[in-house]
């Protein structure tokens, strides 16, 4: 498994187009959820993701403050279907925070968790702070990493 993290003017043409691939696959097929992916968003983030013979197979972006939220964000995290269950989506979370924390140095970063991942948020440090609401008709909950 190779792992890399690179802001969107270091993606390749390749890699752009893979990710994009994979995130529609995930997110908007597998989902039945039809929304708009490319938001201008990718464009002041980094990407983080994994790759095994040549494919994308693990992802999330971490978004710059002040474009989703006043702290810096996490989305868009996905494990292609024939990878889950390896622990690629935690490895990939605890990579993003190391990134953020040593990287960036931040110390807070808020996410709107799909309901359902809240415990798996959980063990990552993260806590609720909002109800549920519904964002493209899938029930999500922001949550915030404070390392303080």
């Amino acid at each position: 498994m190779n792992w890399q993290i690179k802001n969107f003017n270091e993606l390749t043409t390749d890699e752009l187009y893979k990710i994009l691939e994979v995130r529609n696959e995930v997110f908007i097929v597998e989902q039945k959820c039809a929304y708009q992916d490319c938001d201008n968003k990718d464009k002041n983030a980094y990407h983080l993701f994994s790759t095994e013979n040549g494919n994308i197979v693990s992802y999330l972006r971490i978004l710059e403050k002040g474009i989703s939220y006043k702290e810096i964000s996490i989305g868009r995290v996905l494990v292609a279907n024939n990878y889950r269950g390896k622990s690629l989506a935690k490895e990939g979370m605890t990579r993003a925070i190391k990134f953020i924390e040593n990287h960036l140095k931040e110390t807070s970063i808020r996410i709107s968790a799909q309901a359902y991942l809240i415990n798996f948020y959980k063990n990552l440090g993260f806590k609720e702070v909002s109800e549920v609401y519904l964002e493209d008709d899938i029930p999500h909950i922001e949550m915030l990493y404070t390392s303080e």
